[in-house]
């Protein structure tokens, strides 16, 4: 084995043969680490036909099918967004923000199946507390305390292990402090393949850095099975468990979750979530319809416009991208002659969701409009449809779905590319 020294960058895994005082892939300073590495050689024709032998060949069409052999959650919001259950021998990667609630959703999930909870953050009596503040009495649950990766996976006899989290691990092959690139590239190597060997599902818990993408490596990413990230405002009550990645089943199925004092609940209709503060015959409120996977859901869009007091008018989203509303407020301004440009604009997504898809844009010009008109609209009517520049609506993927959704909560009124074909149209509608 050759010997081969390089620089790593410990927060994005950029890996250079020189060191830089500035990582040049993420900016941050200081944060090359020297770490030597094991070079194979190339090994002779001779010993890589040798090896063959040692591999077993299967025909696909007898390869044992693996969707028997899912275990159920008992949460079917999350069994749906891992596929339809937990696969065996499979790696998940569960991130999120701290506190939004990763320890307790898996705490509730080991709760009806079983299995090994590994901590390296909290000891077995914090956790204790933990389950019976949830009221989990936690009898078919094993709590380790250990952050030396040999030493969990030589102590695996369950049937789904908790790792909470991989940055606390750590392995003695390898040098350097317990959250490095490297002991975590390292660490999920080691679990990956006890994992995949003994046909043990392993869930892990990542950190995420303060941009909220997922701590460590990229490469994390690509070594695990599936990727989930639990979001939500930290100080409201709905949490959204997406998928980014699923080797095992769609990459568009959500989970809806309420966090409340016995943990996360289950919510069947989200819709209702969203909704339940709205406060109606207000300008400025405007719901739509959002679809978070294959699921069509009902949230409001709130919009303030008052006079600006600066030389440069504020335009403030919450749940809505910036630049996206500087878009709509600028067709406003050209389309339909709204004299925006010495009034503040303020957006703002009830439940704490961030809206990605433009679907949402007819909503949000509708809401600007009704509170610089000081004009409160139906409370039966729902809008959604995307805005091109200009000014005309255009479609939304699953437009009939979204409808029909609509008129089973009891809107009436449907205001989507079906029925107006801009936004004068739109307006004159809603009068």
């Amino acid at each position: 084995m050759k010997l081969r020294s390089s620089y790593v960058c410990q927060q994005c895994g950029y890996e250079t043969p020189q060191w830089y005082g500035k990582c040049p892939n993420c900016g941050e300073w200081n944060s090359l680490v020297e770490t030597v590495k094991e070079e194979p050689r190339t090994p002779s024709f001779a010993k890589a036909s040798a090896g063959k032998q040692n591999f077993k060949l299967q025909k696909l069409s007898e390869v044992k099918h693996i969707e028997k052999n899912r275990l159920k959650s008992g949460f079917d919001e999350f069994d749906r967004v891992m596929g339809g259950g937990i696969v065996q021998g499979s790696v998940t990667l569960l991130a999120g923000d701290p506190g939004i609630g990763k320890s307790t959703l898996l705490l509730h999930v080991l709760a009806k199946i079983g299995g090994l909870y590994v901590s390296g953050e909290e000891s077995a009596e914090q956790i204790k507390l933990r389950a019976k503040r949830l009221g989990i009495e936690g009898k078919n649950i094993v709590v380790l305390s250990e952050t030396n990766v040999e030493s969990i996976v030589g102590s695996i006899v369950e049937k789904l292990v908790i790792i909470d989290s991989i940055q606390t691990l750590s392995s003695s092959d390898l040098e350097g402090l317990s959250g490095s690139v490297g002991q975590i590239r390292h660490s999920t190597e080691i679990l990956i393949s006890f994992g995949k060997s003994q046909g043990i599902p392993i869930i892990i818990i990542g950190h995420v850095t303060k941009e909220g993408a997922i701590a460590g490596p990229k490469v994390l990413e690509h070594m695990v099975d599936t990727v989930l990230y639990l979001e939500g405002e930290r100080y409201a009550n709905a949490r959204i468990l997406r998928t980014l990645k699923n080797r095992f089943g769609p990459i568009e199925e959500v989970g809806i979750f309420e966090m409340i004092e016995q943990g996360l609940k289950e919510v069947t209709n989200p819709s209702a979530l969203f909704l339940q503060d709205r406060v109606k015959n207000v300008p400025g409120s405007v719901v739509t319809v959002l679809m978070e996977g294959t699921r069509p859901m009902l949230v409001e869009i709130q919009a303030l416009v008052v006079p600006s007091q600066l030389a440069v008018p504020r335009r403030i989203g919450n749940g809505v991208d910036y630049n996206r509303l500087q878009l709509l407020v600028a067709i406003l301004q050209k389309r339909l002659n709204i004299p925006l440009g010495t009034f503040d604009v303020f957006v703002n997504v009830s439940g704490g969701l961030h809206i990605s898809e433009p679907a949402a844009d007819l909503a949000v010009a509708i809401a600007i409009l009704s509170s610089f008109k000081n004009l409160p609209l139906n409370p039966k009517v729902v809008a959604f449809g995307e805005l091109g520049l200009l000014g005309e609506v255009r479609g939304a993927i699953a437009g009939d779905q979204r409808s029909k959704e609509a008129k089973r909560l009891g809107f009436t009124t449907v205001v989507s590319p079906k029925s107006v074909r801009n936004l004068k149209q739109a307006m004159i509608m809603l009068q």
